[in-house]
């Protein structure tokens, strides 16, 4: 900086104190910002003209030579105007000066020794300089910490999916520097959008550590894009914070189940995977023996730490909760179903214990033994957790706080989902009473007003309720979410026997009896609920009532004009994604009228544009409606339902629900959500060891004996 200061009282020997303090301060505080020349013309270009009254060429090649005082290796050599600027040899600007007097007066000018009041700067022109150089100086920063703090629509797409975030600049400094060691965590200022559609704005969320969040809300707001922005990176929280969410089934190799879910200690695998690699070397006489000992007593050290050895233990009792017996956990993963990975992904996960666990959905794979035990092992815990569910028991018994999501905003409720809905409508009833008793003001002030407009007498106290009106602090209505409303259709009675399975058995193909002498009824006024564990033939014994399955032993009897409608998490997979939901029906059903088909469509809550969109751009919830309407397009007598509830949302599970109980047919139900269950079902089938048999509790007797099997496991 003395090159600089000793060429600036050369190039400019008439300068008063506090200007030469002013570009001093400049040049000293942008040092860093100061990347080519033109930044430092910027900065002080405008007053370094004012100064010597010169041209702007000649106080660009000022600001060159600066740069080079002040970056004596910088490549700006040359300047933008492309004229180079650089000093190569000994310059005596005094003689320079006296040689050019005749032709330049402006640079003779320079030499003056008296002052000249009309040298001083403009006032204005020196704050217009101060505020440019913060202007950029806000720039750089911002450029600086763009990938911390602001998030670039245009290239974070997500499955059509777009996010917007800010944060602060202290906090984006802080995780800048690797300061910020927050466990909590807070995503502020955010928006979410997919295509053109805004899902959430200028929202704000905080995760605290060690609390449980329960994210609600209707189908397709965007819940499970929101889980995958944040997993994703593409809302920002602190680089120290590990996340794991549960989103993709594991690849399926050679790995046995519990070895898989081992290796997610990433600490522990690698110190044993070294040790073996230290002991192999030592046994084949390597001659740095001594120094691999050392190192084998360090890697024992560090094991011993963790407590390595309590791991495969830990490992098999999340295993054996989410039902891998023994076997099981010794079998490759590439054995395993779909569903079973994605058990063994959420195993993973648990056994992970990541800072932020993001679960979507965890029941939907899981029978109800499983779900009591991941209920009880969630309560315990210990860092911060966030899970989309539609299961009403679980979102009573896990979370600690709700996140409603709803009007492309996150509202924050304290307690598990039955006090989060009773505070949700109390304080709708409250926002409703002030709405009334605001109207109601109103209409008594408007009163007075309409009455006294034109007595001059009261001219004054008219003008005092006008203004008092004006201030009133306007109140939105309250925007209700539309109820949710599923129609089955009407069916015609039919004489019994409707349905009749009589000493049933059944085997497939080279494995023992999944069922066996099995004796069941039922009729159009049935209500019937099968649970049991995976595997225990729940969803065989279905495709033998419907006569999919031919039974090995046995005799089935059916009505001749009973009809069937079949519902299973599959066929929601396998619907034409590329297709209108119009469009669909018009293929399975073809020969009706596009009105027809809407009808259908619109008594199971797809109306509007959502019936015209592509079955592939609509959420897992309003997938499954579709598949509703579709199964419902043959006026079946009797449903057949294997597990509905996957992928709805709570409101839609209710209105299923009171759908059911006005459905005039039979009901066989497959499902785990306790709450539809409580609702429709008044017979409940246990299948389990090659029987089925009906327990007279109904469902509060059959969950005390889940609790009691987990109960006596643990011991």
């Amino acid at each position: 900086m003395d090159h600089c200061k000793d060429f600036i009282k050369a190039e400019f020997p008439s300068i008063d104190i506090e200007m030469f303090q002013y570009i001093e301060g400049v040049l000293e505080n942008g040092i860093e910002d100061f990347h080519d020349s033109e930044d430092i013309y910027e900065a002080i270009g405008e007053v370094l003209q004012e100064i010597a009254n010169k041209s702007e060429s000649d106080i660009r090649g000022i600001c060159s030579k600066l740069l080079h005082f002040m970056r004596p290796h910088s490549n700006d050599n040359v300047s933008r105007n492309g004229l180079t600027k650089i000093l190569d040899a000994p310059v005596h600007l005094a003689s320079m000066a006296a040689d050019l007097e005749d032709n330049d007066m402006e640079i003779k000018s320079i030499w003056v020794n008296s002052r000249d009041d009309s040298l001083k700067v403009d006032k204005k022109k020196l704050d217009k300089a101060q505020a440019k150089l913060q202007q950029k100086q806000d720039k750089r920063t911002e450029q600086v910490l763009k990938g911390v703090g602001t998030m670039s629509v245009s290239n974070n797409k997500m499955d059509g999916a777009t996010a917007s975030q800010v944060t602060s600049k202290k906090e984006a400094k802080m995780e800048a520097k690797g300061n910020n060691r927050a466990q909590d965590i807070r995503i502020e200022n955010f928006d979410v959008a997919y295509g053109e559609r805004i899902l959430l704005q200028n929202t704000d969320v905080t995760l605290a550590y060690g609390r449980r969040y329960g994210l609600v809300g209707r189908n397709g707001l965007g819940k499970t894009t929101l889980l995958r922005m944040i997993s994703g990176g593409q809302l920002r929280i602190p680089s120290h914070i590990s996340i794991l969410h549960v989103e993709q089934e594991v690849v399926g190799d050679d790995t046995p189940a519990l070895e898989s879910v081992l290796q997610c200690d990433f600490v522990r695998h690698g110190l044993l995977t070294r040790e073996k690699e230290v002991n192999t070397l030592i046994a084949n006489g390597s001659p740095y023996s001594a120094e691999l000992s050392s190192e084998l007593s360090e890697i024992y050290m560090q094991l011993s730490a963790i407590e390595a050895d309590k791991a495969p233990a830990r490992a098999s009792v999340i295993l054996d909760g989410l039902g891998f017996n023994p076997d099981m956990q010794k079998k490759a993963t590439k054995h395993f179903s779909g569903g079973w990975r994605m058990r063994l992904a959420l195993a993973r996960a648990l056994f992970s214990k990541p800072d932020l666990l993001l679960l979507d959905e965890p029941t939907n794979m899981l029978d109800m033994k499983a779900i009591i035990w991941l209920e009880n092992y969630l309560q315990t815990w210990q860092s911060t957790l966030l899970v989309v569910s539609h299961d009403r028991h679980f979102l009573d018994s896990v979370p600690t706080d709700i996140l409603h999501l709803h009007t492309q905003r996150i509202d924050t409720y304290r307690g598990n989902y039955e006090i989060f809905e009773k505070t949700k409508n109390e304080k709708l009833k409250n926002q409703q009473r002030e709405i009334e008793a605001q109207m109601a003001h109103r209409a008594h002030v408007q009163e007075f007003i309409d009455r006294f407009r034109y007595n001059a007498n009261r001219a004054s106290s008219v003008q005092s309720k006008i203004k008092m009106l004006e201030k009133l602090p306007e109140l939105k209505p309250i925007e209700k979410e539309v109820e949710v409303v599923l129609r089955f259709p009407e069916t015609e009675g039919l004489s019994p026997p409707i349905l009749q399975l009589n000493d049933i058995s059944f085997a497939y193909p080279g494995c023992a009896n999944v069922l066996q002498n099995v004796n069941l009824g039922a009729t159009l006024e049935s209500r019937i609920c099968i649970v049991g564990d995976n595997g225990a033939g729940k969803t065989t014994l279905l495709k033998i009532i419907m006569g999919i399955l031919n039974p090995t032993f046995g005799v089935r009897n059916v009505h001749r004009n009973l009809k069937f409608g079949y519902f299973s998490q599959h066929h929601v997979d396998q619907l034409e994604m590329n297709l209108s939901s119009v469009e669909l029906l018009q293929s399975s059903f073809p020969g009706k009228t596009v009105e027809e088909y809407r009808r259908q469509l619109g008594g199971f809550g797809i109306s509007g544009d959502l019936a015209l969109q592509s079955v592939g751009s609509l959420s897992g919830g309003q997938k499954s409606r579709v598949a509703f309407a579709r199964m419902c397009m043959s006026n079946p007598n009797f449903l057949v339902l294997d597990e509905p509830t996957n992928h709805l949302d709570i409101e839609t599970i209710e209105a299923l629900g009171k759908a059911l109980q006005k459905y005039t047919g039979g009901l066989i139900l497959v499902s785990h959500d306790e709450r539809l269950i409580r609702m429709v079902c008044k017979e409940l089938w246990v299948c389990g060891g090659g029987n089925v048999k009906s327990i007279e509790g109904g469902f509060n007797e059959y969950r005390t004996i889940v609790e009691r099997e987990l109960a006596e496991a643990a011991k």
